[in-house]
């Protein structure tokens, strides 16, 4: 029965979605191992014995499951790769400078910002950075040019 059904490869990370079926079994004395046919054969070795009794086994990004499965949990996983791909796409737009500016604000290095949250730091900051205040121009200058990048980055984003 395994060697002929199809089952659910998943990658939530790359929002790849396909069937394949099994391909190489070996029999060891942990248990069954397998590998899929080719051509995602790449994806394997895994507990063939895991996969048939929890219907679900991880194998690097990918998840291979039954189809069965796939419909309870697709729902979750598909939410879960998408937030996964938002996050690597604003980290990867986001270079160097949004990081050293998240940094000089105190701001979470990952996720949305809103002009909010971006003065309210500004100004927590600004209390103790101001020359007036004890500070210096130099850390001043710097939490200024950090709070003006974010908005200007984050309000062409909305």
């Amino acid at each position: 029965m395994t060697d002929e059904e199809e089952w659910v490869v998943w990658n939530g990370s790359l929002g790849i979605l396909v069937t394949a079926a099994i391909g190489r079994i070996e029999h060891g004395e942990g248990g069954r191992s397998a590998c899929l046919a080719a051509p995602y054969d790449v994806v394997g070795p895994f507990s063939l014995d895991e996969l048939e009794t929890q219907g679900r086994v991880a194998f690097g990004a990918c998840l291979v499951m039954s189809r069965r499965r796939w419909r309870e949990d697709q729902i979750g996983l598909r939410i879960e790769g998408r937030e996964k791909r938002r996050a690597f796409l604003i980290r990867l737009d986001a270079g160097g400078d949004d990081l050293e500016h998240r940094e000089a604000l105190e701001l979470p290095i990952e996720g949305a910002l809103d002009s909010s949250e971006i003065n309210a730091a500004f100004r927590r900051l600004a209390k103790s950075a101001h020359p007036d205040a004890g500070g210096s121009n130099e850390n001043y200058r710097r939490i200024a040019e950090a709070r003006d990048a974010l908005l200007a980055r984050f309000a062409s984003a909305s």
